[in-house]
């Protein structure tokens, strides 16, 4: 081979080397991606017991038949057999049945971030080895847009709850950090619907969101708390190795009227509390 054919050979070369590189770089099809990543790492083994913490979402408020909480029906706790809903319990049973009665709803209905610490204590003196935490919705959902929560007041919060678990729980816990659902959504799905309407004025639901006087821009400020806070969660779950947010999987899960209860047109209803239990369970640790 002669010395001009040697040199193109290591030009060709050199050249594939500078596109991987910049494949890597930029993120083209060439390179690994983060949900390959996720699903390169290392599975934790099932855990043995868990505590659901949050609010009425978690507590399946007003999913089915009246209201009130309805804890057998959660997302993340559920037991009853009969709903549609395949809970982050029910899976983990079924991969171990070591878990089995060891199911902990510490979710308060009406609870904010501000309750996080409180909620946390509470699981780390259950001594679980799985929480999920799905809480920020009260924190966006107020009686107006000026009375919704800080972000910085939101992320010390936040901070001093995951803290409390890090440092509570045993080496083997781990920690799931669902994102705050998209509240303008639910205002799309039934802003022309007066049932619905009645509902939220007369309860007195998410004014912040879904008070009829609210004006467009004032909807959006409530949006933008909203990514905001979720941005926080992704941040700050993010500083701790056992911890895992979802993606914002929730907040980006496009949920549809049957998802809603009819009961007071805002928490999930029977359907929806399945659909966040599949949802949430695909970001999980053990999809």
């Amino acid at each position: 081979m002669s010395l001009a054919q040697h040199r193109q050979l290591n030009l060709a070369a050199a050249g594939r080397g500078l596109v991987l590189l910049v494949a890597l770089l930029v993120g083209s099809p060439l390179a690994v991606s983060p949900a390959a990543a996720v699903q390169q790492a290392p599975v934790p083994p099932p855990p043995t017991s868990m505590a659901a913490m949050g609010d009425s979402i978690t507590q399946a408020a007003d999913a089915c038949c009246w209201y009130g909480d309805h804890p057998a029906n959660s997302w993340s706790t559920g037991t009853a057999a009969w709903d549609g809903t395949r809970s982050h319990y029910e899976r983990l049973r079924a991969l171990n049945p070591a878990i089995t009665g060891r199911n902990h709803n510490v979710a308060v209905s009406g609870a904010r971030m501000s309750d996080g610490p409180g909620q946390a204590q509470r699981a780390v003196a259950q001594g679980v080895q799985y929480v999920t935490l799905l809480l920020g919705a009260n924190d966006v959902c107020t009686s107006a847009p000026e009375t919704m929560t800080d972000p910085e007041t939101f992320r010390a919060q936040l901070r001093e709850t995951l803290r409390i678990l890090d440092a509570g729980l045993s080496g083997r816990a781990r920690i799931f950090v669902a994102s705050i659902p998209n509240v303008h959504q639910l205002w799309n799905l039934f802003r022309a619907d007066p049932v619905a309407a009645f509902v939220w004025d007369v309860a007195d639901i998410c004014q912040s969101m879904l008070a009829p006087g609210r004006t467009e821009a004032e909807r959006a400020a409530v949006q933008a708390r909203n990514v905001a806070l979720n941005a926080i969660l992704r941040d700050e779950c993010g500083a701790y190795p056992r911890c895992r947010f979802d993606g914002l999987a929730v907040f980006n899960f496009p949920f549809q009227r049957v998802h809603v209860s009819t009961l007071d047109y805002f928490h999930p209803s029977l359907a929806g509390q399945a659909a966040l239990a599949d949802v949430t369970w695909q970001a999980s640790w053990w999809r």
